[in-house]
């Protein structure tokens, strides 16, 4: 039987790929708590835990009709953003998938009420949203890594349902898997010819008052290991626009247990700005006995 042995919600920001004098330039001569966190995330948890594979909610790969998942057997090349090609540039990977793995995951697709479509093109794209938190966390260690897109037009119902999908495939594995949703929280940006007075991380500079307290909020409810609050209150988050729908953090959930989760978040960086949105690093140990399972439903679509 497979277990997820940890979960994350992490920032991927473009910031954290320039090179230290760039970002001291960007951040009023100091280094951004994102880069110092990923550090000690990996010395932490990523070099001590016991795990066999990385699973990463994208929240920057959009698809339309379908959940995808990677199912290569391996991923080699360069990556040069289209976004921000100045920050991240020829940025060289090369880590195993886990093709039994992600290809059970459609297995329990029409249980659940969902469709997951897994890939192994050799010429599907990467998203700065896995590359970058690789870049920091899994170069060099031998581990899996599998990503799963958001889908555009789907719902936050929609994002637990392929999570659930994805916790039930797990845990009818011989996988041990580390969960991370990359994406932000309130997720605004500034208009161009205001964004560069917004570049520094101090969250006074988040794009609205009502976006930052709603951020602040749900970091002391992930904090106390309130997730169903999270969960019950996502109509008013969604008015701050947090990134893709918070479908990272919705899947991550869904494969966990939802509104029975009640790990508590340790902060692995402090809460702060990229020109408009909410960056931050919290991780989630699993608790003594294991996450909850996912919830075992049958759902009319």
């Amino acid at each position: 039987m497979g277990e997820v042995v940890g979960a994350a919600l992490l920032a991927h920001v473009p910031t954290i790929m320039l090179p230290e004098d760039i970002r001291y330039e960007l951040n009023e001569g100091k280094e951004i708590s994102l880069v110092p966190g990923l550090h000690r995330l990996r010395t932490e948890v990523m070099e001590t835990l016991d795990y066999d594979t990385v699973v990463v909610l994208d929240s920057h790969w959009a698809t339309t009709v379908e959940f995808v998942i990677t199912s290569h057997d391996d991923r080699e090349g360069f990556y040069t953003s289209e976004e921000l090609p100045r920050g991240m540039s020829a940025v060289p990977y090369k880590f195993r998938g886990d093709r039994e793995l992600a290809e059970s995951v459609a297995k329990y697709q029409e249980k659940n009420g969902t469709w997951i479509t897994p890939i192994d093109d050799e010429h599907l794209p990467v998203f700065y949203a896995t590359i970058n938190l690789w870049d920091y966390l899994g170069k060099g260690l031998d581990k899996r890594w599998v990503s799963i897109s958001v889908c555009q037009t789907a719902t936050t119902e929609d994002f637990l349902r392929a999570g659930r999908a994805l916790g039930e495939a797990i845990r009818d594995s011989d996988r041990k898997v580390l969960l991370l949703a990359s994406g932000a929280l309130s997720h605004t940006f500034y208009p161009l010819r205001e964004l560069r007075q917004h570049e520094a991380s101090d969250p006074k500079h988040i794009f609205s008052p009502g976006a930052r307290a709603a951020d602040e909020e749900r970091i002391e409810w992930f904090k106390a290991g309130d997730h169903a609050r999270v969960l019950e209150t996502m109509p008013e988050f969604k008015k701050y626009k947090p990134e893709a729908n918070f479908s990272h953090y919705l899947t991550m959930i869904g494969a966990i247990g939802e509104e029975a989760v009640t790990s508590k978040g340790v902060m692995y960086s402090e809460y702060e700005n990229s020109v408009g949105t909410g960056q931050v690093h919290i991780y989630f140990p699993k608790p003594e006995g294991g996450f909850p399972l996912p919830k075992d439903v049958v759902l009319e679509r």
